[in-house]
């Protein structure tokens, strides 16, 4: 079996448009929210989104990349490229040296393009069927993030979307690190993408009572808090190179940390919930711990799904307690989307960016904006301040729709 590491990162997230933008933020517990501008929400429930700021594709000066380019490529596409590049120029090395075929592209999108299908439904109705757009199918459909990837890197190897709700990005950068171990690739380019943050999108979770309807920036993603009333939307990109380690040591790579296990699981329960017992939850961290060959009490360190939704977090801390027993109360907890939001389909990306950078720094940032304790959510999810700790082993949990869990362990690097 293969070792495996994180020698590159890229992210386009609501917190900024490169991972030390968005580093910058973590640690100094900025909220990357905003009042919404895409439309009038004067009769419209939900305010705040968590949107990408002054995002332009052209600045990446990716070869082939031109404003005609640009037009055919949704905007979800368009945040993956921007990640992907930063991600390979961040690792030191285009890769060519390897074997096309043994690099592989494997992007997680939870929905894909949304609304360019309203974009171009609308036109259906107004003007027929013959005005729709000759691009709208090959813009749309989710796997073009990791099919025009791979059109502008020449990554010839395992191409393929992963799609598991918010778990997507996660189950994506699992399948990848399996690929490595097993010797069926060399390196990957993995991660999310998402970018659906539109009327309809927001109607239809609305809708469902998932995502937050406060006015205040500052309560409005609040993780574990019993105040919490649902999600804050967001979009973005979460790139990684994922690399064998002889490899990556063969070229002199810096090393974020090493992806020692995975584990996915399902409930079998619900469409929208988690199950109440955390049981399948749990197992999906039980099982990347033990791949990694340590015992929960190794666990330092645990990036939650931490959605700022009633059941999620209530349900989530109890798959905590399944995986770690009386340990649970001594991890330090943390959610990222306290600042970014559920970035959807990129979620898990996003999250293994910051515990890798975590691990890197030895920095767990806080949860921010929590204030009122929840007695069915007793653990340490680090409301305090940022803690300065050294991290030997962390987990980045992702829980989807459908009831897909899909956890990473990972690990700092010793040769």
């Amino acid at each position: 079996m293969k070792r495996v590491v994180i020698t590159g990162m890229g992210t386009v997230n609501p917190l900024g448009n490169n991972v030390e933008q968005f580093w910058n933020g973590i640690k100094e517990n900025k909220l990357g929210f905003s009042f919404i501008s895409k439309f009038d929400t004067a009769d419209f429930p939900v305010k705040i989104v968590g949107d990408v700021k002054d995002f332009d594709l052209l600045s990446y000066d990716i070869d082939g990349i031109d404003k005609k380019e640009v037009k055919r490529l949704d905007r979800f596409t368009q945040l993956a490229l921007g990640a992907s590049f930063e991600a390979l120029r961040d690792c030191g090395s285009d890769l060519k040296d390897i074997d096309p075929y043994k690099v592989g592209v494997i992007i997680g999108c939870g929905i894909g393009g949304l609304e360019l299908t309203e974009q171009e439904h609308s036109k259906f109705l107004e003007k027929g069927p013959n005005r729709i757009s000759v691009f709208y199918i090959p813009m749309m459909i989710g796997n073009m993030a990791a099919g025009t990837v791979s059109m502008k890197t020449g990554f010839r190897g395992d191409n393929f979307a992963t799609v598991t709700a918010c778990a997507s990005s996660t189950h994506a950068i699992g399948e990848a690190f399996r690929k490595i171990k097993d010797g069926y690739l060399t390196a990957c380019l993995c991660g999310g993408t998402e970018s659906c943050a539109s009327q309809f999108a927001l109607g239809g979770f609305n809708n469902m009572k998932a995502l937050c309807r406060s006015e205040d920036l500052e309560r409005a993603s609040i993780p574990f808090d019993k105040e919490r009333s649902g999600f804050v939307l967001g979009e973005g990109s979460g790139m990684l190179i994922l690399e064998e380690l002889e490899h990556a040591k063969a070229r002199n790579a810096k090393i974020y940390a090493e992806v020692v296990g995975y584990g996915g699981t399902c409930d079998g329960y619900h469409m929208t919930s988690p199950s109440p017992t955390g049981e399948a939850a749990g197992m999906a961290m039980k099982f990347a711990y033990e791949e990694a060959g340590i015992k929960p009490e190794d666990v330092d360190y645990i990036n939650a799904h931490g959605t700022s939704t009633g059941l999620n977090d209530k349900y989530e801390t109890i798959a905590i307690k399944n995986a770690f027993g009386d340990h649970a109360y001594k991890l330090k907890i943390n959610s990222t989307k306290s600042m970014i939001g559920h970035l959807l389909g990129s979620a898990g990306a996003v999250e293994a960016i910051t515990t890798a950078l975590t691990i890197k720094n030895s920095l767990i940032h806080k949860t921010v904006g929590y204030k009122v304790p929840d007695e069915e959510c007793d653990l340490d999810y680090c409301v305090e301040k940022n803690i300065e700790q050294e991290v030997n082993y962390a987990l980045s949990n992702s829980l989807g729709f459908g009831g897909h869990n899909a956890t990473l362990c990972l690990k700092k690097y010793t040769d």
